[in-house]
């Protein structure tokens, strides 16, 4: 069985109207997707705004409950555990949303937010003041990240630092998968590089599995092993990166692609 397995997931959401909110219609975010993603495997999961990667992902993560399907981490069915089973079994699996700045408290310093992310999975870290800001400095060392900054606020670093402090945080639990939702759009294509390359290199150190969540399929075939293409709620098609840039069979992707900005050189 594969580390990740979807089957059959929906998640819809009713449509309501009238003063007596009554529900004329179901919007189906989710509709029918089935996946497996191997061990170390990076998924790069593609589609237009408001196809339903985020709903996905959200329900990847049981932050969205699915309406139905089956959703398995190294073979145990997420959909039937207790929340309070939830709550320990999302240390395993960890999110990087797009925009840093919104998705960091503004009011924890670097240390604080690592400091209590560590602490979820080694809760001995409390009683050593010591060995925890060691541990918060390894952490961002490990990201590119200078440990001798981790007393400030987000909003002292650049857009770039932030997003690698977000990437630092989830990383601190010690996951073994990754969901970043469009983690590079809100970034200069001079940072998203050092992002992309920084996830790449965590992937190999860390033997992480990711699924990467853009409607850039440019970047998205730098990064990914396997390619998703997500449209109206379902995977339309679905392969090896090169195979799916190469020769896409099915008429969405090839609209995809045609957007891809081009440069033309005159003669």
């Amino acid at each position: 069985m594969s580390f990740l397995e979807l089957v059959d997931v929906h998640t819809h959401f009713p449509i309501r109207k009238g003063i007596f909110g009554g529900i004329t219609g179901l919007v189906r975010a989710v509709d029918g997707v089935s996946l497996r993603i191997e061990k170390g495997e990076i998924l790069g999961l593609v589609g237009e705004s408001g196809c339903g990667k985020s709903t996905l992902s959200r329900t990847i993560m049981q932050l969205q409950p699915a309406t139905s399907g089956e959703i398995s981490l190294e073979e145990q069915n997420l959909s039937t555990l207790e929340p309070s089973a939830i709550q320990r079994r999302r240390l395993d699996f960890q999110m990087v949303f797009q925009d840093p700045y919104a998705s960091l408290n503004p009011r924890m310093t670097v240390y604080s937010a690592l400091a209590e992310a560590l602490c979820q999975r080694h809760q001995a870290l409390r009683s050593s003041r010591s060995k925890l800001v060691s541990k918060v400095g390894e952490v961002m060392e490990r990201v590119g990240l200078d440990a001798r900054f981790m007393r400030k606020y987000p909003h002292e670093f650049s857009g770039g630092q932030r997003q690698r402090i977000a990437i630092a945080r989830a990383l601190a639990p010690e996951p073994k998968l990754v969901l970043a939702d469009e983690p590079v759009s809100a970034l200069d294509v001079s940072i998203q590089s050092q992002i992309l390359n920084l996830l790449l290199q965590l992937r190999d150190e860390l033997d992480l599995t990711m699924i990467f969540i853009s409607h850039d399929l440019s970047v998205v075939r730098y990064l990914a092993d396997n390619i998703a293409v997500m449209n109206a709620g379902k995977i339309v098609e679905y392969g090896p990166a090169e195979v799916v840039f190469d020769s896409p069979q099915n008429a969405y992707t090839r609209k995809l692609l045609a957007a891809i900005p081009r440069i033309q050189l005159s003669a």
